[in-house]
């Protein structure tokens, strides 16, 4: 991560400093709007990956709902995950993110101001009161970004253990599900390098909530995790050879 970053940064040297104090007000701040900071996070993330060398492909665009209030279940690979996808996604949303990311500089910045929400996955109270506060607020029309893996899955493209828990969100707000396929997004800031990549994001249509209602939870994981593994099984060799 470390050498990318730094290229980022290098690059872009004569408006880091500004963007970064924009970036820790707006954290802060309860004055801002959610379009004022989501189109600032959207900026950075223009430049970074500009800078960065990374080419975002966002495909299925259209299957984004064109209503708010919506949850998106995309699979982990990598600290670029978030960046990418706030990058592809026009609209405004919120993410649900490991409390070991509080620590991580910029990061935690990044979450905030997103008006994200950190989940400590050894206290299952905590984790339930931030369940049930993702589903109040996208009853009330935010959308959110939740990674069903919990964490990153170290393996590539591979697919870790998609955990149930984090689909009680979705079933608690009756909201559409949106799964999405990322592949390679582990080489930006996972991988010791600054050459060139390449980045998919493939929305797939939305799943909606009387799809899934009769559904338990594991069984709404294990569908939601075929539907990804498919699409990067079909389209993982597209880039970066």
């Amino acid at each position: 991560m470390a050498k990318r970053l730094t290229m980022m940064i290098l690059r872009n040297i004569l408006i880091v400093p500004f963007s970064l104090f924009q970036l820790f007000w707006y954290a802060k701040s309860t004055k801002v709007s959610e379009e004022k900071k989501y189109k600032l996070i959207r900026r950075i993330g223009h430049y970074g990956c500009k800078s960065g060398n990374v080419t975002v492909h966002g495909y299925g665009l259209e299957n984004l709902p064109t209503e708010s209030g919506y949850i998106m279940y995309p699979n982990h690979q990598g600290l670029f995950d978030v960046m990418g996808l706030v990058y592809l996604n026009p609209t405004p949303f919120g993410v649900v993110i490991k409390k070991e990311a509080y620590n991580v500089f910029l990061l935690r910045q990044l979450v905030q101001t997103l008006g994200g929400l950190f989940m400590d996955r050894n206290d299952v109270k905590q984790g339930l009161q931030v369940i049930n506060e993702v589903a109040k607020q996208v009853k009330e029309g935010r959308n959110f970004l939740i990674f069903p893996e919990g964490t990153r899955s170290k393996n590539g493209n591979k697919l870790g253990e998609f955990k149930s828990g984090s689909f009680k969100a979705a079933t608690k707000a009756k909201c559409p599900i949106v799964p999405i396929a990322i592949i390679d997004s582990y080489l930006p800031f996972d991988t010791n390098s600054i050459r060139q990549v390449d980045v998919q994001l493939h929305v797939l249509p939305p799943i909606p909530y009387e799809e899934y209602q009769g559904m338990k939870t594991t069984e709404i994981a294990d569908l939601v995790k075929e539907r990804i593994e498919k699409v990067i099984a079909e389209n993982e060799h597209n880039f970066n050879k």
